[in-house]
């Protein structure tokens, strides 16, 4: 039960993403996950096959794709192959776009190659200890100096911290009375003197995805890595809210698909009583619910891609696409995991990790909460 989105050119990216992870990826999951880091190998590999250069301009060697659709094949094919690809969706549908907004001609002419080849990869700074969802309070600063910046502070949940070449800080270049005002994103180089990582963190789930913390003592950022005008960052991050917020829930309802899939399969093996676990009327009962609720969670998804494709998709309905489809999925998850008995604690079992995996993406991207405060306030209350 979904929207009719893709055409004969989806279905045919569709099987050679899904042959890509059939062939390349599977094999080598346990090794990713041995080392909770995915390597740089994958994303140059990416590169090759198009994948990484989708949106970039073709003079940079991408595809000039405006459409999301593809996108969102990634993630679905990522999820039915019961794997994870790292940071691979928060570079291309989180950090990208506002390289695509607001870079100038000169960024352009030097990031972008890279980012169609895979070779250069991105992180997003906002979340510090201590400020979360509110971005007014953030308190790294930058100061100017002649033709740098000296940035100061630190960030924390830090998706793909520890591989990114480049990294978008939010950061306070200036005192308002608003404080919305005032921020600056400022694009940070690897290895740039006094710009420390440390990672990846330890987290409940996505142990592939490294996070990190950054520190930044007296960095000093090229005024030609300002991205964008000063100032305007909140306006920026909120321009793009929508499409992350849409990606994760793209990806929730995918790999709720998977895991009522690895339990169809699991009930109807085991036994119990001397009879397969499918065969009682609880477990139909639980996996008919599940799947009804996903399904309606598709749908939601399904309207949002077609929105966003269209430029209507609103911070309204983004939200309520991102609460739906994430409560629903980890209530999916929980009852499917519980079909398993005990082997869905096992950490072996497949089920164990789409549990883990689940319970953060009612947290990032903005929490449930901050959802239903978005929402509450469309309706004037």
């Amino acid at each position: 039960m979904r929207l009719s989105l893709y055409d004969q050119e989806h279905e045919d990216f569709r099987s050679m993403i899904r042959t890509y992870l059939r062939d390349e990826v599977v094999p080598a999951y346990p090794q990713w996950e041995a080392d909770g880091l995915v390597p740089r190998s994958f994303f140059e590999r990416l590169g090759e096959l198009g994948v990484m250069g989708l949106t970039i301009p073709e003079q940079f060697g991408g595809s000039g794709e405006p459409s999301y659709r593809f996108g969102a094949i990634i993630s679905e094919e990522v999820s039915a192959a019961v794997v994870a690809t790292g940071p691979l969706r928060c570079h291309l549908d989180v950090v990208l776009p506002y390289f695509l907004a607001y870079a100038d001609e000169q960024q352009q002419e030097r990031w972008f190659p890279g980012f169609a080849s895979g070779h250069l990869l991105t992180a997003v700074a906002m979340t510090e200890p201590g400020t979360g969802s509110d971005l007014s309070g953030i308190r790294t600063r930058a100061r100017r100096e002649g033709d740098t910046y000296v940035l100061n502070g630190a960030k924390t949940f830090i998706t793909g911290g520890m591989l990114a070449d480049l990294t978008i800080v939010v950061a306070r270049t200036s005192d308002e009375e608003n404080p919305r005002q005032g921020l600056s994103l400022l694009v940070v180089e690897s290895g740039s003197p006094g710009f420390t990582r440390t990672g990846p963190m330890q987290k409940l789930g996505m142990h592939v995805q490294d996070t990190a913390e950054l520190s930044f003592d007296d960095v000093r950022v090229p005024v030609a890595n300002l991205l964008g005008e000063e100032g305007r960052a909140f306006e920026y991050l909120g321009n793009n809210l929508p499409k992350e917020r849409l990606g994760i829930a793209v990806t929730a309802v995918a790999n709720s698909r998977a895991a009522i899939e690895l339990t169809k399969s699991y009930v109807r093996e085991r036994q119990v009583f001397g009879k397969p676990v499918a065969s009682f009327q609880n477990t139909r009962f639980e996996l008919a619910s599940v799947t009804t609720e996903i399904d309606a969670a598709q749908l939601m998804v399904d309207h949002g891609i077609v929105e966003l494709d269209a430029g209507r998709l609103s911070a309204v309905d983004a939200a309520k696409i991102k609460l739906f489809a994430t409560e629903a999925q980890g209530r999916c998850l929980d009852r499917c995991l519980q079909l398993f008995g005990g082997y869905g604690y096992i950490a072996e079992y497949p089920i164990s990790r789409l549990y883990a995996d689940a319970r953060v993406t009612r947290i990032y991207g903005g929490t449930s909460e901050v959802m239903r405060t978005i929402i509450a306030k469309s309706l004037g209350i």
